[in-house]
């Protein structure tokens, strides 16, 4: 089974994307700080993480840089979920090494083949 790190710091997005990865079989950890999510994923090492960008310690892009900076490197695909949706957004943040990008509000009859199209051949 595929494990997902969300990090989010609004609790109601929080249960939401929870609720939905565990209704498709994900198991499911959860953050609320980018600092926190950062060490979770370094000590667990989740297949994939839901990153929001707007977090109260660090932007999402830092906690990504973080990520992408340490011994796990690329090996863990980063989904950006977030409510930056000006144009340019997406292309700022795939750019920045995000491997998927997903507007809020969320569609939650879209969202899961979203986040598995994003996986590509690790689902």
């Amino acid at each position: 089974m595929k494990t997902a790190l969300i990090i989010e710091d609004n609790p109601d997005n929080m249960v939401l994307i929870t609720r939905l990865l565990e209704k498709a079989g994900y198991l499911t950890l959860q953050a609320m700080t980018g600092m926190d999510g950062f060490d979770m994923a370094r000590q667990k090492k989740p297949d994939f993480v839901i990153l929001d960008i707007q977090l109260p310690d660090m932007d999402g892009i830092e906690v990504l840089h973080k990520i992408r900076d340490s011994e796990i490197g690329n090996s863990i695909k980063v989904i950006a979920m977030t409510s930056y949706a000006m144009s340019g957004d997406r292309e700022k943040l795939l750019a920045a090494g995000c491997d998927g990008y997903i507007e809020k509000p969320i569609d939650p009859a879209l969202v899961i083949s979203q986040i598995k199209s994003f996986l590509g051949g690790r689902e």
